[in-house]
């Protein structure tokens, strides 16, 4: 079995999909304006200059502080209810071909993302991805979170998990392919046969150049309602006039109809 791992957030979306529910959660309460422009500041940081280990693990123990005692139910809930307005628009056309191309391959896909599973696991289910591996939270015996990680799905754990699931479904990683847009994530490129560098930041473009790996450029953010109408095929021109014809013979035949029955009384 042959699979294909996709990052989310520049990879699969044109945003990061954490902060992309930072309204929702604003409006419940639960974060103030102040904390999103931080984190906005620090994502613009990050697309800049790149990932800083230790700015990212700053900003990881900062959100696991802010969550602790939020229910976890309660989050995955809001994520499903807000889904299509926030993410809906800016997923890459180019991902979604992708993904469905590998799917007619008969290759299982995958989202990989350091977002919690709250996040990634109605997100793959959006975009008709049966597989996901996520950051999960320790929740405590209320449901709520304790501001503690049970698995983070960064850097080098990306890989470890993929290995975890190749062993345990008998995936060829050697056959099979890995999309992301950073170099935090060359542990997850180098695990498969057929790595791709997605939007690359400056590190992991200067890397795939030097490997020859294919870098692709992902610029057409489309929302998923409107390609599935745009893929609806057409009815050709005589069709449409079979179609057509057909209904004006209803109309007609029911017409008559009635007229006989009206005769009739």
């Amino acid at each position: 079995m042959e699979a294909a791992f996709f990052d989310l957030d520049k990879t699969v979306i044109a945003r990061s999909s954490t902060l992309a529910f930072g309204r929702p959660l604003m409006k419940e309460g639960m974060i103030s304006r102040a904390l999103i422009v931080k984190a906005l500041y620090a994502q613009l940081v990050y697309h800049l200059v790149g990932a800083d280990e230790a700015k990212m693990d700053k900003m990881r123990d900062a959100l696991l502080e802010l969550t602790k005692g939020w229910e976890k139910d309660k989050i995955e809930a809001l994520v499903r209810e807000t889904l299509t307005d926030i993410i809906d628009p800016v997923i890459y056309d180019e991902a979604l071909q992708l993904i469905a191309e590998h799917r007619a391959a008969g290759r299982r896909v995958y989202i990989v993302s350091s977002s919690g599973e709250e996040l990634v696991r109605p997100l793959a289910q959006h975009l008709g991805v049966p597989h996901f591996i996520a950051t999960r939270a320790k929740i405590d015996a209320d449901g709520k979170y304790t501001g503690e990680l049970a698995f983070y799905a960064y850097g080098e754990n990306k890989a470890i998990a993929i290995k975890e699931h190749a062993q345990r479904y008998g995936i060829d990683l050697s056959k099979s392919y890995a999309y992301s847009d950073s170099a935090t994530d060359l542990p997850m490129l180098e695990a498969v046969g057929h790595p791709n560098a997605v939007n690359p930041d400056k590190e992991l473009r200067q890397i795939a150049t030097e490997r020859e790996w294919p870098i692709l450029e992902f610029m057409r953010p489309v929302s998923l309602r409107d390609r599935i109408v745009s893929n609806v095929p057409r009815p050709s021109p005589v069709a449409a006039i079979a179609v057509g014809t057909l209904a004006a013979a209803v109309i007609a035949w029911a017409a008559l109809r009635r007229r006989g029955d009206t005769s009739a009384a």
